[in-house]
Parts: structure tokens; C-alpha cells; sequence
């Protein structure tokens, strides 16, 4: 099972407007440098994240893109949702028509697998992801100087 890329280049590039919330705007050509995600794309995913009131776009020269909540306030399950619609495991868990609901043997593990997911994408803000990426970015400079040293 693999998420599409719009839900992950998505997530993507939402966590880099949450790396750089309370600066100036971001562009989309800026993202897509830095996420390795083409402009074309972006521009696709932004308009309903711009749409849901996750981000806006800023006119003018130094305008682009910024988070329209703080980075805490955005939960990953917001992205996906807009982008995605609801995670959908198999078509019995999701309200369609099933002749084995009374004796099926998986339809249990399907609903505990995207009960399991759906917790997950609700659990983990914007923030988390940032502050994962600061402790990871900070070990690996301490790793540098280290190796450095020897």
C-alpha cells in the first residue's frame, strides 16, 4: 500500500512552510527546488490547500506561499484529507455494500489498520514534523564536528 504523491509531496511541502513560518513568503519555484517537487505540481496541490484555509498566497515581488495557522494548530490528517479525502483500507470499512459483513475474517484487521492510521495523521501537527527534522539536523552537524575532530 503506497499513499499518492499527492498526499506525500503535500505533507512535503506543507513541513517546509512550517520550516519557514513567521519568515518571509515562500515561492512555489523556491519549494520546488528545495522538495524536488516540479512547480507545475505545487500549483496544483496549493490551490486546495489555499481553498481549505491551510495556507495563502502573498502578491507582489517577494509574495509566495505561508501557513494561513501555526504550524502546531495543522495536523497531518488536515493535508491528507484535502488532498486525499479519508483513507480508505478496503471498500468494506468504508460504507459500501458487503454480502461477507457477518462472516468476514480480515474486515476487523482492515478497520484496526486505518482506525491505526487515521490516529497517527491526527496526532501529528506540523510542529512534530519541524521539531523532528531540527533534532535529526542537529545530530547529524554533531556527528560532522565530531568526525571533523578525529
Amino acid at each position: 500500500m503506497k499513499l499518492s504523491t499527492k498526499g506525500r509531496y503535500g505533507v512535503k511541502a506543507m513541513v517546509d512552510l512550517a520550516i519557514h513560518y513567521g519568515e518571509a513568503p515562500v515561492s512555489i519555484k523556491v519549494i520546488s527546488k528545495r522538495q524536488n517537487i516540479s512547480e507545475y505540481y505545487l500549483e496544483q496541490l496549493f490551490s486546495p490547500l489555499r481553498k481549505a484555509g491551510l495556507i495563502k498566497s502573498i502578491r507582489g515581488a517577494q509574495g509566495g506561499y505561508v501557513l494561513n495557522k501555526e504550524p502546531q494548530e495543522i495536523k497531518v490528517s488536515d493535508v491528507m484529507y484535502v488532498l486525499e479525502g479519508p483513507i480508505e483500507i478496503a471498500d468494506c470499512i468504508e460504507g459500501s455494500e458487503c454480502n461477507n459483513i457477518d462472516c468476514c475474517a480480515t474486515r476487523l484487521l482492515w478497520k484496526k489498520i486505518k482506525n491505526s492510521i487515521d490516529e497517527v495523521m491526527e496526532s501529528i501537527t506540523l510542529q512534530d514534523i519541524v521539531n523532528d527534522y531540527t533534532n535529526i539536523k542537529s545530530k547529524n552537524e554533531e556527528i560532522k564536528l565530531v568526525k571533523r575532530s578525529e
